[in-house]
């Protein structure tokens, strides 16, 4: 069983679709993430911060997970991160309403003794000082760490995002934000120069049209599944990085094919987070649908091609 260190936000969400809409309810990175990951057999902790606002139900449903929450801090008097935003209709696109940082703002993280070992490390969506101060924390270099981040941090942080990036061994970003990255069009050319600012492993995300992973002249493509029904794309690429994170966790084997098998197993996982509303689908979900699901993809990829 590896270990498994996640970094990010547990937070409220607020969300519209053209299919309905929710009041405050449990999102946030690191939730989705670990809620991923919790679909495999890993010891796997979460750091991050809320305020007494956040109801303990809900950090219990996480310990029920067998998630590790003793290092969510919880701010007494303060307001938990809050985010809500409104999807178009083709789901794709979608506008933030509000961001609220509350106790994030001041947020100082505290890698628990007892992961400071931990053989993967997930740092979530967060300001990159945030992410360099849980590198600075471990005792010892982590076999992985994988970075998640967007384009506000490229607007706003640059010169600590960089030095973030230099330390990863794998970064995950979609095609928007890769594009944003390099200043290239073309994604072979975006992740051939994405290598050369640390990763060895670069995964672009596409949406509903998959992900692409990339290490040196190496490229492997993975479809999204294609779904009836999609309620909710909030935290899918979150989700998909928990599966990524949480398979190469448990068979703790850091080879391009073993990470080809991360990225159909993090795909497998977003496509049931968009069935619901935010954790809804992820908090009841069944190991043989999961399994069930994966012989879906393998049925949609695999084939022989007759050469003549």
């Amino acid at each position: 069983m590896g270990k498994l260190l996640i970094v990010g936000t547990v937070a409220f969400d607020a969300i519209e679709t053209p299919f309905g809409k929710t009041d405050k309810i449990l999102g946030g990175a690191a939730t989705f993430i670990g809620l991923a990951a919790s679909q495999f057999d890993v010891d796997a902790a979460i750091v991050s911060v809320v305020g007494d606002d956040l109801p303990y139900e809900y950090l219990q449903f996480l310990a029920d997970k067998n998630i590790d929450i003793s290092a969510i801090e919880i701010v007494k008097g303060g307001k938990t991160f809050f985010w809500s935003g409104k999807y178009r209709n083709d789901l794709n696109t979608r506008d933030t309403i509000s961001t609220e940082l509350n106790v994030l703002a001041d947020f100082s993280p505290v890698v628990p003794e007892n992961y400071k070992n931990s053989d993967v490390v997930m740092l979530g969506n967060l300001h990159p000082s945030i992410q360099m101060s849980v590198i600075n924390q471990m005792e010892k270099r982590p076999k992985l760490i994988v970075l998640d981040t967007m384009n506000y941090w490229m607007n706003n942080t640059w010169k600590e995002l960089k030095e973030v990036i230099k330390h990863t061994d794998i970064i995950t970003i979609n095609d928007e934000e890769a594009r944003q990255l390099t200043n290239e069009y073309s994604l072979v050319k975006a992740a051939a120069q994405i290598h050369t600012m640390g990763p060895k492993y670069v995964v672009i995300k596409k949406g509903e049209h998959g992900a692409l992973l990339f290490h040196n002249d190496n490229i492997f493509f993975a479809p999204a599944l294609p779904l009836e029904e999609v309620f909710d794309p909030t935290g899918a690429g979150d989700t998909f990085a928990g599966g990524f994170v949480g398979y190469l966790s448990e068979t703790e084997n850091e080879s391009f094919n073993n990470l080809k098998n991360a990225v159909i197993h993090g795909s497998n996982l977003a496509s049931f987070c968009v069935e619901r509303f935010g954790t809804e689908r992820m908090a009841n979900l069944e190991k043989e649908e999961v399994e069930r699901r994966l012989h879906q993809f393998r049925e949609l990829t695999q084939f022989d091609i007759e050469l003549q």
